[in-house]
């Protein structure tokens, strides 16, 4: 009879699954910018940013509003490695009068209850972080400011609404500061809910859920993906959300399941028509709930005989501790019989039986529904985490959930049932609201703490306009030692000519080789230049290895397996035959006395192979071809792959006059004016410079931006004290310098929990992909997690982002100083000139440039600021090593034939 008379109260999985997804809907429109205005579940931002790791230590207070007793607390939290604390806590009455009073009454009251409190734990003379527990819906702009949006829970204190309550609570301790001799620092204010998480998360780090099923009311909140809460601004880690579900259906949303006894206790509250939901499911209101029904029940004649008592009669009388009593089936009817004849009500058995009975059936539903939507908050949290399963923890608080005798178990398994996929731990809070506010505080004191190391080890990379211009003054000043006679051998920054005195002019035609020696692969191409009106560049190439035992063995060898690879590529081309002029691009630093002769000045980017430093690079290739004795090759031009990239770039655009080379390593040429170059003869026309700058600094120029981290990069490195500039500034160091911080704020403690895994220990696990990769806006932080994951290093969602802003500050800092050095050649070339206003173009290549997400904007924005009398435009180079030095080679054999003309 119960049954059928309580029906729309039994809800099917089919009912649940439908709520749990409408639930969905709202969290998601509670989380949208334009969509919150009309949402229910209103979503609120915490800006509880991170859970606690267990590094969080030092004494706090914390009070508590929002139950039915004020409560102050003294939290100790011990840096031990077992992570414990200690908990001490007065209670404190809430008089009718203040909770239905006026705002500054109560904030008075609440301040008196503190000073209480620290008088009795003699707290008077310290100065204490508070965290403030504020049980009630609040808009949060930062973690220590909240405005009341309503009361809730029988609340209703005048002037407080609209108003920020952390300022209020400051107000009302600032009147006794003087007098009691206190200091209070009201750092954060926290929903209980959010307490609830935070108490547990510091005994398990895999809780992200905090679920209050309480006497005074009910609510939930997680840890969301900062890029989906529109409210806030940035899209960088997490952040708790307060979903304030007690909402949920107050625009009707769940109409078809509220029954005539939720209407009518609705209308009878204190807030018609609002926390509808919370009035479905909260201990508040189910005791009143079984009233109702109980007493039209009783009217129908079906309960005691028809007889209504004064009891069923009063508002308020059945209470959840009733329900709780009633539903203890281990002691049969006794509990239900005592509590009903307590009522007045005199039952017979079946009375007994039947009011068990619809106690039973209106706190499953309770249980049902708050299993659908925590569920849906769980199916968010696996869906966000991009994970089939997860593992997970709920923190748990609550005098429904605590005290009840079947409610726990009911819940834990309609969840269960709801979202399989889900391995949910429930975890019971210990004063969740007490010692949660002092844990938020206790993570927002550590966060505070790691953000100035934080900030101190990334400050030397945080460079200034004015030391960009100092940097930009020192190359200018360099380059000018490269160029003159006297200096040129003790310069850093060689400014050797490559005795290329012309760009392409567009009647360039025939069969050209092309080799490209600059990294760990070797390329052979075949480069078919076309002229005339059907003007183009055709290519063939193959790639080979070059193993790192022949980069670091003997010359000899490398060149051996040069040309095997060139004879290699001939008998695949089927040109073995062919004398054709070849263009050799040699990316290393080359002396040259003509444009067929380049003596190496010393190998860099992790050649070492002897013999080879002071040697002619086209004699030893020559020698190696003689030695094969296959086949012969008319070498006409050793070329650097920049300007083989400027050469590129200037078939397109004749007003290409500079190249530059972000990759593997930093390096640009220009053309510069025979007559300011000393060490050449003739003071006609242009010839290109390689500058190689990246051994600029190298007599200490630059130290004063040197870090710790360059130096122990150049330390570790092939060629310490060379190459500084380009340590600084090129792929190959970058994802070390990386690493070397990492290794560094992870002994501070500040990365990784303090460990210091094998893999970090590693030189170059850090690739300079990572860096793009890691540092690519459309990357979500938990695909940064992947990839650390996939170098070994375990990452929680705030090593994520520390790594993140690690690589941006190594990789701006890069493109910054490149800018700068590019700022003086391209102010050299206006000057050059004579003019006041120069247009120019730079070609480029290098996988920096061209892949990581900022390099190129960060290079271009700098350049402009320090050069603001050039207009620069930047051209991407379409292989520059290899079509570059098949240009030259077509350019050199040209001149050479008007020459001899």
């Amino acid at each position: 009879q119960v049954d059928r008379y309580l029906y729309h109260m039994r809800l099917s999985d089919d009912v649940l699954l439908d709520v749990m997804a409408r639930f969905q809907a709202e969290m998601v429109k509670g989380l949208g910018r334009d969509t919150n205005p009309t949402a229910t579940v209103k979503m609120l931002p915490s800006f509880v940013r991170s859970l606690p790791d267990g590094s969080e230590k030092g004494d706090f207070l914390a009070v508590d509003l929002g139950g039915s007793q004020f409560r102050a607390h003294q939290v100790k939290v011990f840096d031990d490695g077992k992570q414990s604390s200690q908990l001490e806590s007065k209670f404190y009455p809430t008089p009718k009068e203040v909770i239905q009073g006026n705002g500054a009454e109560l904030f008075d009251y609440v301040a008196d209850c503190l000073l209480d409190f620290m008088e009795t734990k003699n707290l008077k003379h310290k100065k204490l972080p508070l965290g403030f527990t504020f049980s009630f819906p609040c808009r949060q702009t930062k973690l220590e400011e909240g405005v009341l949006l309503a009361w809730t829970k029988h609340f209703k204190v005048r002037g407080v609404q609209d108003t920020d309550v952390v300022s209020t609570l400051r107000k009302a301790l600032q009147k006794h500061k003087a007098s009691f001799d206190i200091d209070i620092d009201v750092l954060a204010l926290v929903n209980d809910t959010v307490g609830t998480m935070m108490t547990c998360g510091y005994d398990d780090q895999r809780c992200e859920v905090g679920l209050i099923i309480g006497r005074t009311g009910t609510n939930a909140c997680y840890m969301e993906e900062m890029r989906h809460i529109d409210l806030v601004e940035g899209d960088e880690g997490r952040m708790c959300i307060n979903t304030e579900w007690g909402a949920f259906g107050d625009d009707g949303a769940l109409d078809d399941l509220r029954t005539e006894f939720d209407r009518e206790l609705d209308l009878g509250s204190l807030n018609p028509g609002k926390q509808l939901f919370e009035k479905m499911i909260s201990s508040l209101y189910l005791g009143e709930l079984v009233r109702l029904i109980l007493l039209k029940m009783t009217k129908e004649g079906l309960l005691f005989n028809g007889k209504v008592s004064t009891a069923l009669l009063t508002k308020g009388k059945i209470e959840m501790q009733h329900v709780s009593a009633m539903e203890k089936y281990k002691e049969g009817l006794s509990n239900t019989k005592e509590i009903l004849t307590e009522l007045n009500l005199f039952p017979s058995e079946e009375d007994c039986i039947a009011v068990q009975h619809v106690c039973t059936i209106v706190s499953f539903r309770s249980a049902n529904l708050c299993a659908a939507t925590l569920a849906a908050i769980l199916t968010r949290l696996r869906e966000n985490k991009k994970l089939l399963r997860m593992r997970t923890t709920v923190g748990i608080d609550g005098g429904l959930y605590k005290t009840h005798p079947q409610y726990a178990k009911r819940l834990h398994k309609v969840v269960r049932r709801l979202v399989p996929t889900c391995d949910v731990r429930f975890l019971l809070s210990v004063s969740g609201s007490g010692k949660g506010a002092a844990m938020v505080t206790a993570v927002a004191y550590r966060l505070a703490a790691q953000r100035k190391q934080i900030d101190a080890a990334l400050a030397p990379f945080l460079l200034s306009l004015e030391t960009l211009r100092e940097v930009k003054n020192k190359m200018r000043t360099e380059l000018e030692y490269g160029l003159k006679r006297e200096t040129q051998a003790s310069a850093t920054v060689k400014m050797l000519p490559t005795y290329v005195c012309g760009t392409p002019d567009g009647t360039e035609k025939g069969k050209f080789l092309a080799l490209d020696l600059g990294g760990t692969n070797f390329r052979v191409l075949l480069v078919k230049i076309r002229s005339g009106r059907r003007r183009s560049v055709q290519m063939y190439n193959k790639i080979f290895a070059i193993p790192l035992e022949i980069m670091q063995g003997t010359g000899e060898e490398l060149f051996d397996h040069i040309v095997q690879c060139i004879a290699d590529f001939l008998e695949y081309m089927g040109i073995k035959g062919a004398r054709l002029p070849l263009g050799f691009t040699f990316s290393f630093p080359c002396r040259q006395a003509s444009i067929d002769k380049g003596t190496l000045v010393g190998w860099t980017k992790g050649f070492k192979a002897t013999d080879c430093e002071g040697e002619d690079v086209v004699d030893m290739l020559r020698e190696a071809i003689r030695r094969r004795n296959e086949f012969d090759l008319d070498i006409v031009a050793v070329v650097n792959d920049t300007v083989g990239t400027m050469m590129t770039c200037g078939y397109e655009d004749p007003n290409c006059e500079i190249g530059l080379i972000a990759g593997t390593g930093s390096n640009v040429c220009y053309m510069e004016d025979m007559k300011n170059i000393e060490i050449v003869e003739g003071n006609e026309g242009k010839m290109c410079i390689n500058t190689e700058w990246g051994g600029f600094g190298d007599n200490g120029c630059i130290d004063n931006i040197r870090t710790q981290y360059d130096k122990e990069v150049d330390e570790g490195s092939l060629n310490p004290g060379k190459q500084r500039y380009e340590k600084m500034t090129s792929g190959m160091y970058l994802g070390e310098i990386v690493r070397q911080i990492l290794i560094d704020l992870t002994k501070q403690g500040l990365l990784f929990r303090g460990q210091i895994s094998e893999s970090l220990r590693k030189r170059g696990i850090f690739e300079t992909k990572f860096l793009s990769q890691i540092e690519s806006d459309r990357l979500a932080l938990l695909q940064v997690r992947r990839i650390l994951q996939q170098l070994g290093l375990d990452s929680t969602c705030e090593d994520s982002i520390i790594v993140k802003e690690v690589c941006g500050a190594v990789s701006k800092r890069a493109a910054q100083l490149c800018g700068a050095g590019l700022a003086a050649i391209v102010e050299k070339k206006r000057e050059n000139r004579g003019v006041e206003y120069l247009q120019i173009t730079v070609g480029v290549d290098g996988t920096l440039y061209k892949l990581h997400p900022h390099f190129s904007r960060v290079l271009r924005e700098t350049v402009k600021e320090l050069a603001p009398q050039c207009d620069v435009t930047f051209m991407l180079s379409e292989d520059g090593s290899g079509k570059g030095a098949a240009l030259i080679t077509a350019v050199a054999k040209r001149l050479h034939n008007v020459g001899q003309k």
